[in-house]
């Protein structure tokens, strides 16, 4: 493996409903190689986006360490967290999760202008991402006028604009039909190759692990290969 960029030990979540605690993760050791595509495996409910969370420090573990690059994360505070998503991770969301009011472009110019990027640099960077995932022609347009297969690749590019080194994917095609579901997976690895960045994928879709470097199957909150 490559040197590794997420190193997960122990991991552990529960959540507290009144006197009931459910372990929605547990046990969960998990290394993520530079540059690879990592795929997490699972049927709904088995921990597979409360792991994606922890991973991005969007939440913390009850019990365990996540290290991000050396640093573990598990222990930052919230600022810190929100400057490192900010300029080191992107998100893909299986709704797509683009603003309907902007076009595709200025979908994936946004992040750069909150990173404050300047003008010049924003739009070139923005257009060289949607060369990237071929919608350079539908800039213009709003995230209703495009299919969801076109909309899934906005937010591809709008996860790569701020070159980040880590990409986390929440169940990517799972609003898509099995060919375009294809087509992002291709993409995601084409991604990777030009880019040098690390992906790590949750699907339900085991048909799609051959595009995968690692994978790792979820079930009841912990991994079973």
């Amino acid at each position: 493996m490559t040197e590794p960029i997420i190193v997960a030990r122990g991991v552990g979540r529960v959540f507290t409903f009144g006197r009931q605690l459910i372990r929605a993760v547990h046990d969960v050791d998990l290394d993520v190689g530079t540059g690879e595509l990592v795929m997490i495996t699972g049927r709904s409910g088995s921990g597979k986006t409360t792991l994606l969370n922890l991973l991005a420090g969007l939440d913390r573990p009850t019990n365990g360490t996540v290290q991000f690059r050396g640093r573990e994360i598990s222990r930052l505070p919230e600022p810190k967290l929100v400057e490192m998503r900010r300029r080191e991770i992107g998100f893909v969301f299986q709704s797509f999760a683009l603003l309907p009011l902007l076009s595709t472009y200025e979908n994936v110019e946004l992040p750069l202008r909150i990173a404050n990027w300047n003008r010049g640099e924003q739009h070139r960077r923005a257009m060289e991402c949607l060369e990237m995932v071929g919608l350079s022609r539908r800039a213009n347009h709003r995230p209703y006028e495009l299919s969801g297969g076109e909309r899934q690749r906005v937010a591809i590019a709008r996860a790569l604009a701020h070159r980040p080194c880590l990409i986390l994917a929440d169940e990517p095609t799972g609003e898509l039909d099995a060919t375009t579901g294809i087509a992002i997976f291709t993409l995601l690895k084409e991604v990777i190759a030009k880019e040098g960045v690390t992906v790590v994928v949750t699907t339900h879709d085991v048909t799609m692990t051959r595009f995968a470097n690692i994978n790792r199957h979820m079930s009841d909150g912990t991994f079973v290969s």
